[in-house]
């Protein structure tokens, strides 16, 4: 889930991880043998806000998860599904300092999708869209934020590591003026094979896709990464919200279907990330609490 404020000044995004991609732990693990994913879970916080800048990620063992239809728990924080609503308790502690992060966020649907599609070629990595237009309420006293706007709500799933078959991918998304939200996914493999998806989910619950648009460059990041981003007009960074050795988030100006939207960007490099030395240096920023 990531969402903006409406006036733009703040953001945040969760990610609840069963088998965390992005852990140095559980590719240290499946190295061996295939690994139990529900060993390797956490729920990802990083909130963006002038000053109170704050990101955790603790991953935690499967003695310390619960999960069933309607409920998903990593130690102290949890999300729980009504029916109507996704309610997000957050409980964590940050890095480097150790900083509170708690408090409640609640995301509101504006319609639900129950849509899935391959982002590689041999189809063992699926994307899909939840709830791409959502309300959100973000009241967390530590630390000290509170403010409503606009979410996205979607999932990933794979049968393999990323490392397999990506070598880096392009993600954007951004609410168009007649309240649909427009997706591109621009995917590269290893193979050299290009996947695109360039699809818009309308507030009547259809999804539509529309004709490709060129591919623009970005302005390197402080750690080199060169990201792109699909748009009719030139590009404009708004905001940088990670910058890390292989992975970027940011808000971008850009030209979707004829009108001028601000999208929420992403750009991950896999080369990068599969790096001996990035690996050893996840651990500074995600944390693990061995079984009890």
């Amino acid at each position: 889930m990531d969402a903006i404020s409406d006036d733009g000044q703040h953001g945040i995004t969760i990610i609840a991880f069963v088998g965390s991609v992005f852990s140095p732990y559980y590719a240290w693990a499946n190295q061996k043998a295939p690994a139990d994913p529900n060993n390797y879970c956490c729920i990802n916080v990083a909130i963006y806000t002038p000053g109170k800048k704050r990101w955790a990620m603790t991953e935690r063992t499967k003695t310390a998860m619960f999960r069933d239809a309607e409920h998903f728990s990593v130690g102290p924080s949890d999300l729980t599904w009504n029916g109507d609503a996704l309610t997000i308790q957050v409980n964590e502690r940050s890095l480097p300092f150790a900083q509170k992060i708690s408090g409640k966020i609640t995301v509101y649907p504006q319609g639900l999708f129950n849509y899935s599609v391959p982002l590689d070629t041999n189809k063992k990595h699926r994307w899909g869209p939840i709830s791409p237009t959502s309300r959100v309420e973000v009241n967390l006293p530590n630390p000290g934020v509170k403010w409503s706007g606009h979410a996205y709500l979607d999932s990933n799933e794979g049968d393999e590591g990323i490392h397999h078959p990506f070598e880096e991918w392009d993600w954007a998304r951004a609410t168009l003026k007649d309240g649909s939200t427009a997706v591109i996914y621009d995917v590269r493999e290893k193979s050299r094979q290009e996947n695109l998806l360039l699809l818009r989910f309308t507030p009547a619950g259809t999804v539509e896709t529309f004709a490709e648009i060129p591919r623009q460059s970005l302005p390197l990041s402080f750690w080199r990464i060169q990201g792109h981003l699909r748009s009719q007009k030139s590009v404009k960074l708004l905001q940088s919200f990670e910058d890390t050795p292989f992975y970027t988030r940011s808000m971008i100006a850009a030209d979707w279907l004829g009108e001028p939207v601000q999208a929420m960007h992403e750009t991950l490099n896999i080369p990068r990330f599969s790096s001996t030395i990035v690996k050893w240096m996840l651990p500074w920023r995600m944390p693990r609490i061995p079984t009890l």
